[in-house]
């Protein structure tokens, strides 16, 4: 029987590498839009919506992966959160800028 500690570590980096995948897929797919309108204003959300999402998510995935099994030391924690925040903020900057932005 699996301990209720492993399980739940299991399911938080399963459900962590899955949030990375699917925030391809929307990055993708706005990017995908992007293409087939040839919108500036597009442009800028695809780039949000991949920054906010598939980078974000694969930074902190990778980070907290490298950190648990020992590959880096725990006194980069607080600089991958930073770069995982970062990520987050100019992404929402980006989709911010898309909404506001004028054809």
């Amino acid at each position: 029987m699996v301990a209720l500690p492993a399980l739940v570590e299991w399911l938080v980096v399963a459900l962590a590498f899955g949030s990375t995948l699917l925030g391809g897929y929307v990055g993708y797919q706005a990017y995908r839009g992007y293409r087939r309108n040839d919108s500036r204003s597009m442009r800028y959300l695809s780039v949000g919506l991949f920054c906010l999402t598939a980078v974000a998510f694969a930074v902190a995935f990778v980070g907290s992966v490298l950190l648990r099994q020992g590959v880096l030391p725990v006194r980069f924690q607080q600089p991958l959160t930073l770069v995982t925040r970062a990520f987050q903020f100019v992404g929402v900057l980006f989709i911010a800028y898309s909404l506001h932005s004028r054809e």
